[in-house]
């Protein structure tokens, strides 16, 4: 297939297209007897499910255009080159956490993975209100191995800069997030919606100075600041949960970052289910609470996890132990572990407070808010997460922990916002 121009696959074709390749063959049988269904919910790309007599598998095809908008934005297909060589590294640093991949082909724009099935995505088991068994403990964990691994304080030099250069070349799908997370939000965007009744709200958000410049100051961390891989759009659509079984997907937006860029997008959506669940039953307040156990064991289990990793496996150039353990000065380097986490920490709670604002005034919206049918019963879920987005970009500096986080998040939830 490499070998053939691109073109888009369809159900009718799959089979035809891609039944010689071995890697599919062996999984799940003979072409003649696959079932192929189109399962792509996400805003960019094609995603199916291919099931044979000997199980399934999913093949997920990149398109010269972003999905949401259709042929008037395109976008080229080297995205899938960049998730293909995320998910290898994220499987290499954090093994289990991600799909396995059985097959890639560059030149047709497709990765073909593991199928996991009986997963769904967690933003619907969050809509459904079901719970997850260790869910953010799990999530933690992949955060601080991808992340630390990825990074200076663990790679060696020549690697990490060879990859650095590698994943510079995803421009295009950074420029979305460069504009859709940081700045257009911010003003009247041609693309951007909200929903009725967020006016008022939406436009003092627009005119606040202080919140555009730290909008602006994250952005500057963004682009500057390349202090390991990120997934780079990490949230509750791109996590599939069965029982107490986590994994990852969708990284075609990795780049090298801030550490506090993936984790505060993650927590972010956590903090947005939280504010939505008055809109999903009449009283979700103890699946609330539980919401508010995850984001608690993700930021803890984060920490936890980093630290040991900088005492185990800080092989890189930064921090070397020759300048502190090695001469007896342990107490220093952890002192330098807790700085860099609480840098990690105000990081994390400016992103989340940009990503509450992009998934409710801007292009992207997301599920949790955009299934609640009743528009005034919506936009008071959504101001509160817009207030709460406020609080932490302009509080980074405020708020001293996660316990102090949960409490506000708790507070901000209970009130009337519009």
């Amino acid at each position: 297939m490499e070998e053939r121009p691109y073109e888009a696959l369809t159900v009718e074709t799959l089979a035809r297209r891609l039944g010689d390749l071995p890697a599919l063959r062996d999984r799940i049988g003979d072409p003649a007897g696959w079932r192929v269904r189109e399962v792509g919910d996400g805003n960019l790309n094609l995603v199916f499910i291919v099931e044979g007599d000997r199980g399934g598998l999913v093949v997920k095809q990149a398109l010269p255009y972003v999905r949401l908008v259709g042929e008037s934005w395109p976008l080229p297909l080297r995205r899938s080159f960049f998730e293909y060589h995320a998910l290898r590294r994220q499987q290499a640093r954090d093994p289990g956490s991600v799909p396995d991949v059985l097959h890639f082909d560059e030149g047709q724009a497709l990765v073909v993975m593991e199928y996991l099935d009986g997963h769904i995505i967690l933003r619907r088991a969050l809509i459904a209100g079901t719970r997850h068994a260790g869910l953010g403990e799990r999530l933690g964990l992949f955060c601080a191995r991808t992340l630390f691994r990825g990074s200076d304080l663990h790679l060696p030099a020549a690697e990490r800069k060879a990859d650095l250069a590698l994943f510079a070349g995803n421009v295009d799908l950074c420029a979305i997030t460069e504009a859709l997370v940081f700045t257009e939000p911010y003003f009247a965007a041609p693309m951007n919606r909200h929903t009725p009744g967020l006016d008022p709200i939406a436009a003092e958000l627009r005119a606040d100075a202080a919140l555009k410049l730290a909008a602006q100051r994250l952005k500057t961390a963004f682009a500057a600041r390349a202090e390991t891989l990120l997934h780079g759009d990490l949230h509750t659509g791109s996590v599939m949960v069965r029982g107490d079984q986590v994994r990852i997907i969708d990284p075609e937006f990795a780049v090298y970052g801030p550490m506090g860029f993936d984790i505060g997008m993650l927590i972010a959506n956590f903090l947005m289910a939280h504010c939505a669940q008055p809109g999903h039953g009449r009283d979700r307040a103890d699946y609330q609470a539980w919401i508010l156990s995850v984001i608690r064991a993700i930021w803890t289990s984060f920490a936890a996890e980093f630290a040991r990793l900088w005492r185990t496996e800080r092989t890189g150039m930064l921090f070397p132990r020759t300048l502190f353990e090695d001469q007896g000065q342990s107490w220093a380097a952890d002192a330098a572990c807790s700085g860099w986490l609480g840098q990690v920490w105000r990081d994390t709670l400016g992103f989340a407070g940009l990503e509450c604002h992009r998934r409710i005034l801007g292009l992207a919206h997301n599920a949790d808010f955009e299934s609640i049918a009743d528009e005034g019963l919506r936009a008071a879920c959504e101001a509160k997460a817009l207030v709460l987005g406020r609080t932490l970009l302009l509080g980074q500096d405020d708020i001293a922990g996660i316990d102090a986080l949960i409490d506000l998040a708790r507070d901000i939830a209970e009130r009337d916002w519009l």
